[in-house]
């Protein structure tokens, strides 16, 4: 299948003058081409939101829900098309295309209610004949950049809160996958959404990014990508004052304790580390297990890793699909050697897995003999490889786990609650999951650090598109 995709802007589907080709990394072969924007595609669709949004965001709340439940019912009309896409130029596994599909429901639907029940002003106590009012008001035109590892649900997790709130949205989604967005894209026009309230702009990451950045147009610039693409938005965004909200990398730490159900975390930790091929910024980075039960963690992760089925078939119960490129291969294979060759060693996998000599396949990976300072535990390894840490006593650990910039997710297995939200309180992440793993559209997802300000997901994530404003009256 051969997709033929463009920009929309302002209301309609535009072709973009550079024709960029666009490879599922499955097979190594072209899978689709979009018309891509240049910066002058980028500063007019953000001029058609500055147009749009006197109108837009004074549109009555019920008519913006309306609006969204109108696209919504246009996304399960062409849930097939919105999959097949994440499918294709991510080689993700059909099943797993689900998840990306289902967040833009969960998203229109969660925001559109929390919109309808929202008190947007408040009256204070009164000082003699003044009364002060606090309101809220959409903040302005919204810029949203996005990672290319989950293609709609992150475009979800920004679509969501700015329709809802009534605010212009430009949304950038990566050049690596920008098939799924460009079809909401197509979506939106086909259901005549208010022209410049949508926007869905893709070229060059540096070019298209860095236009819309130094634009002094956007009031809120949201990104879902790396602690250093965060840094240079910023930096390029200082062109003018802007609000910023960023899910940016982590450096996830697993606390396995000795009374852990070692079925349980393992479990989790090889879904997490296969699920989208490892390339999920909440996957456990480190994972630090206590010595009295290493052995047994470590067999428990090395069997379930080697029962993954990897591959790319529509048709098969596929467990793992590829890396996004042959530069993650690449980076993801340097790592692995790097911490071999600085003492680690591998227990399962390395490499490519055997049978698949196409595409950007690689193995789930089990090492062991790692230490804190090897380089695979400083980067985030965005990949299939579990590091696994020998620990002995709880403060030693703790303060290990927190020997890093990142700060967004962390994982704790133990049967000892009081023992587990000790150490909860201590770890400085933005997030905390014992026993479990929990991500939905009203759960606050933030991180601390350098992993990002601001939130996604939930009712505070909607906070930041609005501005407050006071009224204070003096009545005679």
């Amino acid at each position: 299948m051969m997709l033929d995709k463009s920009q929309y802007i302002a209301g309609k589907i535009v072709k973009g003058p550079v024709l960029h080709e666009v490879i599922n990394p499955a097979t190594g072969l072209k899978t689709g081409v979009i018309h891509a924007a240049t910066a002058n595609e980028a500063n007019n669709a953000l001029i058609e939101a500055q147009k749009c949004f006197v109108n837009w965001s004074s549109t009555a709340v019920a008519e913006r829900v309306e609006w969204m439940m109108k696209l919504k019912q246009a996304i399960i009309n062409n849930e097939h098309e919105l999959r097949m896409c994440v499918h294709l130029e991510m080689g993700k596994s059909w099943s797993s295309t689900q998840g990306d599909y289902q967040m833009l429901i969960d998203s229109l639907d969660y925001y559109a209610d929390l919109i309808s029940n929202r008190k947007h002003k408040q009256i204070l106590a009164k000082d003699g004949k003044t009364t002060h009012t606090i309101m809220d008001e959409p903040i302005g035109v919204v810029a949203a950049f996005l990672a290319w590892n989950f293609p709609l649900l992150n475009l979800a997790y920004k679509l969501g809160p700015a329709m809802a709130a009534g605010c212009p949205i430009v949304i950038k989604p990566s050049i690596k996958t920008p098939l799924s967005a460009c079809l909401i894209g197509e979506l939106c026009a086909s259901i005549n959404l208010p022209a410049g309230a949508v926007s869905i702009v893709c070229g060059d990451d540096i070019e298209i990014g860095d236009a819309i950045s130094t634009s002094t147009i956007p009031a809120l610039i949201t990104l879902i990508g790396s602690t250093e693409v965060g840094k240079h938005v910023i930096a390029k965004g200082s062109t003018s004052i802007k609000k910023y909200s960023m899910e940016l990398g982590g450096n996830a730490p697993v606390l396995v304790m000795q009374d852990a159900d070692i079925e349980l975390a393992a479990d989790i930790v090889a879904t997490l580390k296969t699920e989208n091929a490892g390339q999920i910024c909440v996957a456990p980075n480190r994972i630090f297990v206590h010595k009295d039960v290493h052995d047994q963690f470590v067999e428990a992760l090395k069997s379930k890793f080697e029962a993954k089925n990897v591959g790319f078939d529509r048709e098969e119960d596929i467990d793992m699909g590829p890396v996004m490129d042959t530069g993650a291969w690449s980076r993801i294979d340097g790592l692995v050697k790097k911490a071999v060759h600085q003492g680690a060693t591998v227990v399962t996998g390395g490499g490519r897995p055997e049978g698949l000599l196409e595409g950007s396949f690689y193995a789930p990976t089990l090492l062991t003999g790692v230490t804190n300072n090897m380089d695979i535990c400083r980067n985030e390894i965005f990949g299939p490889v579990a590091s696994i840490i020998a620990f002995d006593e709880l403060s030693e650990v703790i303060t290990q786990a927190n020997d890093t910039d990142a700060g967004l997710s962390s994982y704790i297995f133990t049967e000892n609650y009081d023992v587990a939200n000790k150490i909860a309180r201590q770890l400085r992440f933005g997030e905390v999951h014992i026993n479990s793993v929990n991500y939905a559209i009203n759960l606050p997802h933030c991180g601390l650090n350098q992993s990002g300000v601001g939130v996604d997901c939930s009712e505070l994530a909607l906070d930041d598109y609005f501005a407050t404003k006071r009224i204070s009256a003096l009545k005679h």
